[in-house]
């Protein structure tokens, strides 16, 4: 079984932002520098990204932007250890599978 195009779009929207530099959860953040030289930051927000992602019966994505929170704070956080993610991240949101 394929991914639901609703996932595969959410997945698709939320890399061109995040790569681009213009997510507007991310506005003032200096992340970009993360990419090739802290691939770990950029994959544990991808998981958190996914872990909290909820689709319905007919596999349409029903929290794209809680999804897309709980992840861009988790970037924040890296880059800014004084910024609280709340509330704080729970077990299964940080598991990598």
């Amino acid at each position: 079984m394929k991914l639901p195009h609703s996932v595969s779009g959410a997945l698709r929207t939320f890399s061109y932002f995040l790569a681009s530099g213009t997510h507007n959860m991310l506005e003032g953040v200096q992340y970009l520098d993360l990419y090739g030289k802290e691939p770990s930051a950029i994959e544990h927000t991808y998981a958190i990204l996914v872990n909290v992602l909820e689709v319905n019966d007919k596999g349409e994505v029903t929290n794209l932007k809680h999804a897309e929170k709980r992840a861009t704070d988790f970037l924040h956080s890296y880059c800014d250890p004084s910024f609280r993610v709340e509330p704080p991240f729970e077990d299964w949101e940080l598991r990598l599978y």
